[in-house]
């Protein structure tokens, strides 16, 4: 389990989150969404360790891991640019990490990974001749590959479409549950986050509004903020997605 207690951190006197305290149970997909400002990607990287907190503490399996350096804590994240190696194959992309520490994962667990992930048919292709979609695929395996504990993902659809965009969605729901692997999203998108989590955050100004399951958070929001907040995105895309819980609010 990953608690997060009592988070607090500024930049100029600025309080970007203010005093986060939630639980993420093992193998939980959860997303943490939120308009821009709102302080997830600050979350996401004192979580991930790439940022200090000013206060509070940071507890994983029991440990308190606030200060423990981020190479230390086994999480891995997927970067909304992908962080891929251009003058590198897709194969060489995914097995990268393993160069170093090449006993963490059997070539048959990167065959499954490659295989679930279908991307054999492009492990010959530089980077540059691959999709969009395909890219994300690449970087989600060579993260996988690795094992980590927690994975994190930086908005990791806002670069996609469509029918890519779903299969990409469907991708990570399939690998995480294939794998029980607690999962992370930070994104701006109210659909993705209501259809592919467990559980949602919802930030607004540094402060958790409400951190619930999709259907409670559609059907029984818990402040004007999140009602408008949901209400307007999803609109705006003119979605069904209340039909999917249960019928419109």
């Amino acid at each position: 389990m990953l608690e997060i207690k009592n988070i607090v951190k500024a930049y100029n006197d600025v309080t970007i989150l203010n005093d986060i305290s939630l639980s993420i149970n093992n193998s939980e997909i959860v997303s943490i969404l939120g308009p821009s400002g709102s302080g997830k990607t600050t979350l996401l990287n004192i979580i991930l360790g790439i940022t200090n907190p000013d206060s509070g503490n940071i507890i994983f399996d029991d440990n308190d891991i606030t200060k423990t350096p981020m190479e230390n804590r086994g999480f891995n994240i997927v970067f909304q640019d992908y962080a891929l190696f251009p003058n590198l194959n897709a194969y060489k992309n995914i097995t990268y990490g393993l160069r170093n520490k090449a006993n963490i994962s059997t070539q048959e667990e990167v065959d499954t990974l490659i295989d679930l992930l279908e991307l054999r048919e492009h492990l010959d292709k530089k980077i540059d001749n691959l999709s969009g979609g395909q890219k994300q695929r690449v970087a989600l395996a060579r993260t996988l590959v690795m094992k980590p504990k927690i994975l994190l993902l930086d908005e990791p659809l806002s670069a996609l479409d469509g029918v890519i965009k779903e299969s990409i969605k469907q991708k990570i729901v399939t690998v995480a549950k294939e794998f029980k692997l607690t999962t992370i999203i930070v994104t701006h998108d109210p659909e993705e986050a209501l259809t592919i989590s467990d559980r949602v955050i919802i930030l607004n100004k540094g402060k958790i509004e409400q951190f619930d399951t999709p259907d409670n958070i559609i059907n029984n929001p818990q402040s004007d903020f999140v009602k408008d907040f949901i209400i307007q995105q999803l609109a705006i895309k003119k979605n069904n997605i209340f039909k999917l819980f249960g019928g419109e609010k």
